[in-house]
């Protein structure tokens, strides 16, 4: 009895956050509208922020729970989801693309670095709110890096202010209120049935966690491409996974300090570098993203299920 409640509380929390998400991104999304912004930026940034609201909740409502596993698994498990799964599927689900080659190595670059940070600071086994501040901030250097440095793009013309801001902030604010009350439901199913089976609660939000959380992603990212925004498109699932690999581990324990399995949580950050170097390697080189690259992505992330199986 115990077991099926968990498992419903985990897969409707995690199906509660991803609507909820799509409400809070349609908001977010009313605001970006109306300024300038080159594509690739706003996804990294702004939208990123949207799509990955499950993981920077479940980051906070975990390390008050004191379950900085659930935390940490969910978050670099995030970033091997949306750098493999989630970029591979999109030229399979929403046709061939071009990447911007300057600002996805740039980004690719700061996930790495942020993966190897937060390895560093979790040696000890403890999550402090020193490493949690480091952490966040290294997201905003991240974020300024891009914006700053990134090259060139070209910007769409802003919507005139008609009004809507404030019904988009009101949309922005229901959909995270919901995303809240999904993730915390979701968090106690996952560490119920981590427990029944004797699975290390770090492995179940690795890989159950993270594809529920990175859902969003993949949702507006399809969806974008299909719209014909293919520079957002990769903005957003690069820039979701550089949040992961920085704010929403670190903004939890900045709240509440946690402790960590620092082999599991070790070998989980070094796997998430190299995959990310490897694809982003791959798709850099290549510049067009098709189905063969797609293909590619899809079973890296089968491999790296695998390796940590293993």
């Amino acid at each position: 009895m115990v077991l099926a409640a968990a498992l419903v509380a985990m897969v409707g929390g995690f199906t509660v956050a991803v609507l909820a998400s799509r409400v809070a991104v349609t908001g977010a999304n009313s605001l970006v509208a109306r300024t300038s912004l080159p594509p690739f930026v706003v996804g990294m940034t702004l939208v990123a922020l949207g799509t990955d609201l499950p993981e920077i909740v479940n980051s906070i409502v975990a390390s008050l729970q004191g379950l900085g596993d659930v935390n940490v698994g969910d978050s670099i498990g995030s970033v091997v989801t949306q750098v493999t799964l989630v970029l591979g599927l999109m030229p399979l689900l929403g046709g061939a693309l071009l990447l911007p080659r300057r600002r996805s190595t740039i980004v690719g670059i700061g996930i790495v670095a942020a993966l190897l940070l937060a390895a560093v600071l979790m040696r000890d086994g403890d999550l402090s709110r020193s490493d949690g501040a480091a952490l966040v901030g290294s997201w905003v250097a991240l974020s300024f890096v891009v914006w700053r440095f990134g090259g060139d793009s070209d910007t769409e013309t802003a919507e005139p202010d008609d009004g809507g801001h404030l019904r988009a902030v009101a949309q922005l604010a229901m959909g995270l209120a919901v995303i809240t009350l999904g993730v915390m439901a979701a968090i106690w199913g996952v560490v119920r049935l981590a427990d029944a089976a004797g699975v290390p609660v770090f492995l179940v939000s690795f890989f159950g966690a993270s594809l529920g959380t990175s859902l969003p992603e993949l949702l507006f990212s399809v969806t974008a491409l299909r719209r014909g925004h293919a520079e957002m498109a990769v903005g957003d699932a690069l820039g979701a996974s550089m949040v992961d690999a920085t704010l929403s581990i670190g903004i939890g324990p900045l709240i509440a300090p946690t402790l960590v399995t620092v082999a599991l949580v070790e070998r989980g950050a070094l796997v998430a570098a190299l995959t990310v170097v490897l694809a982003v390697a791959m798709l850099v080189a290549r510049g067009r993203h098709t189905r063969v690259t797609g293909t590619a992505l899809v079973g890296m992330y089968v491999a790296v299920y695998v390796v940590l199986l293993a």
